[in-house]
């Protein structure tokens, strides 16, 4: 295999194929800086029948495979590490979008009020050597319920905006939450433990940074 190291910091390369910032900052927290970002633009529309988990592990093995194809084109990371994820909430088997529009956030926070909701992260690695790796993680998570206020409130606020079931665990949603059974970076949306462990796995130096952080 040809060399994937990075001449400037001795390492291989690692894509994120993601535009969020959150897993961007989850990554950060862990010690690891992506190399170069490059977000994959796929159709999030789950299938007929598919499943929750069926559907995060489609959508982020397809994004890994979209970064893929623009990474290889390119010889600075024709040998790097590929990383994405997915992350879907579901309540009993519906799945709930990443509200984009204020009605959306509304009607999922009010399925989300005074019950229980899964909450699945499908992590794929593609290596160098074009080896795929999945890793599919799921959290528990129980909602108060919701005065009017808070729900106004809430959806005044526009934090909803972008995110799986309308809300954000590590913002001011998380006020709402009364119970968390599992990974609480899933629910943010890139669970550290399994991440790193597949990082790991597969030959890439995760903590490389933690010493020269010291």
């Amino acid at each position: 295999m040809a060399s994937s190291s990075d001449p400037s910091t001795n390492r291989p390369k690692l894509v994120l194929a993601s535009a969020s910032p959150r897993r961007l900052a989850l990554l950060q927290q862990a010690g690891i800086e992506p190399d170069v970002l490059l977000p994959a633009d796929v159709d999030e529309a789950p299938l007929k029948s598919e499943s929750a988990k069926e559907l995060a592990k489609r959508l982020s093995r397809s994004k890994a495979e979209v970064a893929r194809r623009t990474a290889r084109s390119r010889d600075e990371l024709k040998d790097a590490y590929i990383l994405s994820a997915d992350t879907v909430v579901v309540v009993g088997s519906r799945v709930l979008p990443k509200a984009e529009i204020i009605d959306e956030a509304a009607a999922c926070l009010r399925l989300l009020s005074g019950r229980a909701h899964r909450v699945y992260t499908s992590v794929c690695l593609i290596t160098p050597r074009d080896g795929i790796r999945e890793r599919l993680v799921e959290t528990r998570v129980r909602f108060k319920r919701l005065s009017r206020d808070e729900l106004e409130r809430y959806l005044a606020s526009g934090e909803w905006r972008g995110k799986a079931g309308g809300y954000a665990v590590q913002g001011l949603a998380g006020t709402f939450v009364v119970k968390l059974v599992g990974s609480y970076t899933n629910v943010v949306g890139l669970p550290l433990y399994e991440t790193v462990s597949l990082l790991d796995g597969e030959g890439f130096p995760a903590r490389s940074a933690w010493l020269e952080a010291a």
